[in-house]
């Protein structure tokens, strides 16, 4: 009979070896097999790349992913639904037989919508902790419309989230939980991030808990027109690091630990990753959590131009001098870049001393910026480069920061509001109102069915023709509460109630 050897070994330098001698039996005759166990194997990187000194260096993730991971929280979002039915579609006769026929024997409420329950809607996604009281920075579309938030951190401790402050237009929010001394990620420049640089992509793809990816930039400044918003800023920062649903929210850090970006989209063709991702800009970011935690909303600049970008097809169309840059193609009513002496036709090229060669750089660059800010635009005029101090104005058309609007009785609604124009009053043929422009999680989602849109005319009864005089009336206020008022788009009068 042969006899049988088997040899498992292993060896790394500097590694240690235990080993063990164990028997087999075959028949009456023992065999042995020697197995090598390691012990304290180090981890040596694969690639190497070099450090900020030039020097080459191991190329690997282990440290920062360790330095990262507890900054980067899960975010449950619960949001609950009152669905509606209608008695009629369960009528098999209501195609010979008129309502008023049934109604007779039903009842007047035949044919109305019935409540048959609520409905839950379960979401889930990522968040980054940017300071150590307990401020996290996600995606506006992670927790949009949630009647509840839960964050929950790596070392699986649980809280409840109070959302700060959304924007739509960059689809980013800030909540914030009742915790400290908790670990956070600092803001890099992303201005400087550079193509082919490593990255890591950390988050909770489908409910997989700290997950880390690795990829590289792969481009910056893409517009993708994702963000279904009027205002939208998209600049995204392109990394093939692997990106799936859950992973919305997270972060995208360099290999210091440094955030670059909040993780937002993949581009597939099956809703799961497909080998790009993309990432709002950290300066992006840093700006619009700045003017969450000090205005209570956004305060952005705008130039008034309706753009797009340069190539080689709209060169030649437009017969232009420059093949990128930005292209004007009008300009819109109170534009300050309009008023400053940009004209339809004009290639933007730089902004300050930072060249701009797509509409998303352009947007991000003025993004940044405040209403009242000045910046010099550079512009291509049929090959005569010109520049032009600009003056920026909110959309309103005016160069001022609007009011801070942030009050504790807004808070517990969950309501952010906005007084309607004289225009729009007259055309709904109202004396005045308070336009609701976005619901959080609060009393008005959790008690009723409002919508973003509501035109709130009236607090029990008394007319409303500010959100400070609103304010004042529920800071005061116990027990219920009825809002009168109307939709821009729907007929009648609707009613709210609930309970402070």
């Amino acid at each position: 009979m042969k006899r049988l050897s088997i040899l498992v070994a292993a060896a790394v330098l500097g590694s240690a070896l235990t080993i063990g001698t164990y028997k087999l039996w075959n028949g009456d005759a023992p065999k042995k097999i020697t197995i090598e166990h390691l012990s304290d194997a180090p981890v040596h990187g694969a690639v190497y790349t070099l450090n900020k000194d030039g020097e080459i260096v191991p190329l690997e993730f282990t440290k920062v992913a360790k330095q990262v991971m507890p900054a980067v929280v899960h975010i449950r979002s619960t949001q609950v639904q009152k669905v509606q039915q209608f008695r009629q579609e369960e009528n098999p006769f209501r195609h010979f037989f008129d309502d008023d026929v049934f109604k007779h024997f039903f009842g007047p409420e035949y044919g109305q919508p019935q409540e048959r329950g609520p409905q839950v809607r379960m979401g889930s996604g990522s968040g980054v902790i940017i300071a150590a009281d307990g401020y996290i920075v996600t995606n506006n579309h992670v927790i949009q419309n949630a009647d509840d938030i839960e964050v929950i951190l790596n070392d699986n401790r649980v809280f409840k989230a109070k959302v700060v402050g959304a924007d739509a237009s960059t689809d980013l929010a800030l909540l914030q939980i009742r915790a400290g001394d908790l670990a956070y990620l600092p803001f890099v420049n992303s201005d400087k991030v550079e193509v082919g640089e490593w990255v890591l992509a950390v988050g909770n793809p489908f409910n997989l808990n700290s997950t880390v990816t690795a990829g590289i930039v792969s481009a910056k400044g893409r517009n993708l027109n994702l963000l279904r918003d009027q205002s939208a800023i998209e600049s995204f920062i392109q990394t093939d690091a692997a990106i799936n649903p859950g992973n919305s929210g997270g972060a995208l850090v360099n290999l210091q630990g440094g955030l670059i970006g909040i993780n937002t989209a993949i581009a597939s063709p099956t809703g799961s990753y497909a080998g790009y991702g993309f990432a709002v800009p950290a300066n992006i970011v840093q700006k619009v959590v700045e003017d969450l935690m000090t205005y209570g909303m956004v305060q952005r600049g705008y130039l008034g131009l309706m753009i797009r970008s340069v190539d080689g097809d709209l060169s030649r169309e437009m017969d232009l001098q420059a093949i990128q840059g930005v292209y004007v193609d009008s300009i819109m009513a109170n534009s300050s870049a309009g008023e400053a002496g940009v004209k339809p036709g004009d290639v933007v090229i730089r902004v300050d001393d930072a060249d701009v060669t797509s509409s998303g750089e352009l947007l991000e660059l003025i993004g940044r910026r405040h209403p009242g800010d000045e910046v010099v635009l550079t512009v291509d005029r049929k090959g005569k480069v010109l520049k032009f101090p600009v003056v920026l104005r909110n959309q309103a058309g005016e160069a001022e920061l609007a009011k801070k609007e942030s009050n504790e009785v807004l808070d517990v609604l969950g309501v952010e509001l906005k007084e309607i124009d004289s225009n729009t009053a007259r055309r709904l043929n109202i004396e005045s109102g308070l336009k609701v422009t976005a619901l959080h999680a609060g009393k008005l989602k959790r008690s009723t069915d409002m919508k973003v849109g509501f035109i709130i005319t009236k607090v029990d009864g008394m007319q409303v023709k500010s959100v400070e005089a609103f304010e004042k009336l529920l800071t005061r206020k116990k027990g219920g509460v009825l809002l009168e008022g109307v939709y821009d788009d729907y007929p009648g009068t609707y009613y709210y109630a609930f309970g402070m």
